[in-house]
């Protein structure tokens, strides 16, 4: 693509900003309007045939929606919103963007500049305000300057480690008129794996009889998935997934043995300590992934690490070989390598057996099981159906009973952020209209961001959002009764009646309170071809599926769970 347009024109700022956007391939905001950027809004309005607005109810879930929809498609979508509050409530999105490592783009409304130091109305310096939570923070204040600082974040966002870059806009910029360039996209020469790693690689792979490889990270392409796939398949590896990345690796494939994160399958992580040696491509790492940096001490097995971002490599865990490295071209080099004989073919069997006979659904008490909900959901979703989370206790039971096919895609917060789900799915609706879309959401972070589901009916999208309601803050209250047994403080709900919640927007509704239920109320769902919540009424004794509020007063609690 050319870098810069042959004829500019003069255009106020607003309109510069918008076709900027345009410029740089991005075709969807999600907003919630504000006065400190109607000129920008304005100049999207010239736009509209080629840039998709998306009007949100919240700003927390405008962010968390371009933040789903980069995650999804690899490439960043545009947030915006106005100045001082309305940064603050979208912070979490940059939050989720930066620790799950997607790349993101937030425009943030800003006072005249000329006002700045003299505490005005929603002032905030937002250098200082993101500078810990963005990979970059600029304001601009020159409209001549848009078309760069807007190219350049975008290739901050999506070059090296993937993450969010926060733009605030000065109010009097946007009406300025000026006559600047548009600059396009530059084609960028991704980094490449080098080829004596890999050999060092194949080396080291040839001398392990338990290797594990963990796979995570962000902006993989279906071709590098495909590619990462092969390699793994073809070595016969083990491969577990990071935290809340089901969405990289097919889960039916006899080489997938589970997830590592909140809620892992204590066998699983007896399993990986027995590894003697850890290849660790495209995740960091980090605290959930590695049982609070416990997983792989020094001195434990060596660790192989591929990662875009060769300052992530070692920053917790020192490799014995780091790859830095695109990921999906280091996925292409290893695909491309000979195989090296595979002494653990029953090592790899044998995570296999531990990972489907935690999937075996238990009999627990009361008339609605999860684990055999789940079960069915697994039949009933669709080949290419996208799945997103929410955070919470509940979010453990899709991970452990579900294999996630190959064309199916799980997304959810690895930060741990409450009030992603519902968003991120109608995100997901929007982004991909033709597909299936189920999130899964507790009662708490329903009521968060639960609201969103009304930007759904406005751009007709219909996520089906199954409602995992035990009437409290799930995760929290398993940490109060293992730490306080019985001292119940804080953490009891009341809620609606969550049928009739969407009911009222002009959804579709169900409770479902007995395991026989299910099933025709998803089917239901489906065939409603309306934006739909089924509220799933559980046992609130049943507080992890590996544990009762019982057992853990009684400290039988199982660490992992």
């Amino acid at each position: 693509m050319d870098t810069q347009a042959t004829t500019p024109m003069t255009r106020p700022g607003g309109r510069v900003l918008a076709d900027a956007l345009v410029a740089q391939g991005i075709d969807r905001v999600f907003a919630v309007p504000g006065e400190s950027y109607l000129d920008v809004l304005d100049g999207l309005y010239d736009v509209r045939d080629r840039l998709t607005l998306i009007t949100c109810r919240f700003e927390a879930g405008a962010v968390n929606m371009a933040e789903a929809y980069g995650k999804l498609t690899g490439r960043p979508a545009a947030a915006m919103v106005t100045r001082g509050p309305g940064a603050c409530h979208g912070s979490i999105g940059v939050h989720v963007a930066m620790q799950d490592s997607t790349p993101l783009l937030l425009f943030v409304g800003q006072i005249p500049f000329e006002e700045t130091d003299r505490d005005s109305f929603q002032e905030v310096d937002y250098r200082r305000m993101f500078g810990p939570l963005a990979k970059w923070v600029t304001q601009i204040d020159d409209a001549r300057r848009i078309p760069e600082l807007v190219a350049h974040a975008v290739d901050v966002a999506t070059t090296g480690r993937p993450g969010p870059v926060v733009i605030a806009l000065s109010e009097e910029m946007q009406k300025h008129s000026v006559s600047v360039p548009d600059i396009g996209r530059a084609p960028l020469s991704l980094g490449l794996p080098n080829p004596a790693a890999l050999a060092q690689m194949q080396a080291m792979l040839a001398a392990s009889r338990k290797p594990l490889a963990i796979l995570g990270g962000s902006c993989w392409t279906d071709a590098g998935r495909g590619a990462i796939r092969d390699f793994l398949v073809g070595h016969g590896l083990p491969v577990a997934v990071g935290f809340r990345r089901q969405a990289l690796y097919d889960g039916t494939l006899p080489n997938f043995v589970g997830d590592l994160g909140v809620g892992s399958d204590p066998a699983l992580v007896a399993k990986a300590r027995e590894a003697d040696l850890v290849l660790a491509i495209g995740t960091r790492l980090g605290e959930a992934t590695t049982q609070g940096f416990q997983l792989f001490p020094a001195g434990a097995a060596p660790v192989i690490h591929v990662y875009p971002d060769a300052a992530e490599i070692g920053r917790v865990f020192r490799p014995a070989l780091g790859i830095a490295s695109e990921l999906n071209a280091f996925a292409h080099a290893a695909a491309a390598l000979p195989l090296v004989d595979a002494p653990w073919a029953a090592w790899t069997r044998s995570l296999r057996a531990v990972r489907e006979a935690g999937r075996v659904v238990p009999d627990y008490a009361g008339p609605l099981n999860i684990a055999q909900v789940m079960r069915e959901l697994e039949a009933l979703a669709a080949p290419d159906a996208i799945f997103t989370s929410d955070a919470g206790n509940f979010a453990t039971w899709p991970a452990r009973f579900i294999n996630f096919g190959d064309r199916q895609r799980m997304i959810g917060p690895t930060n741990g952020a409450m009030g992603y789900g519902v968003p991120a799915g109608v995100a997901a609706a929007i982004a991909f209209p033709g597909r299936m879309v189920v999130t899964f959401v507790g009662d708490g972070g329903m009521l968060m961001t639960g609201q969103e589901i009304a930007t759904a009916f406005q751009y007709g999208a219909a996520p089906i959002v199954l409602v995992f309601n035990n009437a409290m803050y799930g995760t929290i209250r398993m940490y109060q009764e293992r730490a306080y047994p019985g001292r119940v403080s804080g953490t009891a709900l009341t809620n609606p009646d969550f049928a009739k919640y969407i009911e009222a927007f002009g959804g579709y509704g169900e409770v479902v309170a007995d395991t026989a239920g299910f099933t025709p109320a998803f089917q239901r769902a489906v065939a409603s071809g309306k934006p739909a919540v089924i509220e799933l009424r559980m046992n609130p004794e049943q507080i992890t599926s590996r544990a009762t509020i019982t057992e853990l007063r009684a400290g039988r609690m199982v660490k992992a769970s």
